[in-house]
């Protein structure tokens, strides 16, 4: 038998001290809880500010040099100058794509559109045949019954789309907020950049700092390779489409922002257009628009891996891998996080090669 089990105040002690270790950890737990519920909203917001930030923080440099040393003048002047650049385009592509929605509503008259009707072989294919020509029979002379059927399949696909233009408009509120939080950071930036360093040294002494300078070269390089690239490329592709006199330019333009942005590429955009282009225009206008629209799309394969491999040791495919997978998983947000944890997984791998290997 043990002394514990003969002593009952000192189990009676070691239980209550399990007891208000539990209690603790759960009031700790909670308030974390809390505390993240509270935040939550925001971290999209904070995300961005610090990743615009690190990003811009060169350019703020160089313009406080440029203003006799005047930071808080210099933060001012960039955020109004970063408002401008992103209000400007937002309006053109919101007010363009009203207008494309508009010019697509008013010349699509269902009361008028006819099908044909449904070949008799349709009736023959397996297993969805008869359903298929049912329907397509119905449609052919019926089409506001057969769109009266499709209704309730149509609405959750509606009530997605819905979802997701909110989303967008959320996001759009919220990169404007950070952008007026990102001018608030530049000031105090060296000071966050030493405590986080300091952070960082306790939680990993000696290689800490090296971490902070990693994510930091990641933010700029993203930054420069993807969102940098995309933006020019779509800025290029609307003043092409709009001088080609291409309908609907801002719709098209912000389909090549977002492929861009999500790594497609804009050639999935851009390469139907020249096709069109030799379809409905005259020679000559076609193969100014291919001259122009092939080298535009061709753009990011030249300019991203030599804009990303910039003050960035990590190799080129484990920066790709954490852009496609972050954005995938976490959305615009990811397509910074990504690069980030994997390039400091990859510095943390290298480190313990080398001293695997060293005697």
């Amino acid at each position: 038998m043990s002394s514990a089990d003969d002593d009952p105040v000192g189990r009676d002690r070691l239980t209550a001290t399990w007891v208000e270790l539990v209690i603790r950890l759960g009031v700790l737990g909670l308030l974390l809880f809390f505390a993240f519920t509270l935040i939550r909203p925001f971290i999209t917001m904070v995300v961005w500010s610090v990743v615009l930030t690190v990003a811009l923080y060169p350019v703020y440099d160089v313009m406080a040099g440029w203003l006799g040393g005047r930071r808080r003048l210099a933060a001012l002047v960039l955020t109004l100058f970063n408002l401008l650049i992103v209000i400007g385009p937002a309006t053109w592509l919101t007010l363009g794509l009203i207008d494309s929605i508009r010019h697509m509503s008013e010349h699509l008259d269902l009361s008028s559109l006819v099908l044909p009707p449904p070949p008799v072989a349709v009736k023959s294919w397996p297993i969805v045949g008869s359903s298929i020509y049912q329907f397509w029979d119905l449609a052919s002379t019926n089409f506001q019954a057969a769109l009266v059927k499709t209704a309730p399949v149509l609405k959750p696909i509606g009530s997605t789309l819905l979802a997701f233009a909110e989303g967008a408009g959320v996001g759009v509120i919220k990169f404007f907020i950070a952008i007026v939080l990102a001018g608030f950071l530049f000031s105090p930036a060296p000071s966050l950049v030493n405590a986080i360093s300091l952070f960082s040294q306790r939680l990993a002494s000696g290689r800490g700092e090296k971490f902070v300078q990693i994510a930091g070269a990641t933010i700029r390089a993203v930054s420069r390779g993807v969102i940098g690239v995309s933006a020019l490329q779509a800025l290029l592709a609307g003043f092409g489409l709009v001088a080609a006199g291409i309908p609907n330019a801002s719709l098209i333009t912000l389909a090549v922002l977002i492929c861009g942005i999500i790594q497609l590429g804009p050639s999935i955009i851009l390469f139907p257009i020249v096709i069109w282009s030799w379809i409905t225009m005259d020679p000559t206008a076609a193969v100014l628009v291919t001259i122009y629209f092939i080298p535009v799309s061709l753009l990011d394969n030249v300019l991203r891996p030599l804009v990303m491999a910039r003050g960035l040791d990590t190799p080129m495919l484990i920066i790709l891998i954490g852009v496609l997978g972050g954005t995938i998983s976490y959305g615009i947000t990811g397509l910074f996080l990504g690069p980030i944890v994997l390039a400091v997984i990859w510095e943390l791998l290298v480190v313990w090669t080398k001293e695997s290997e060293s005697p």
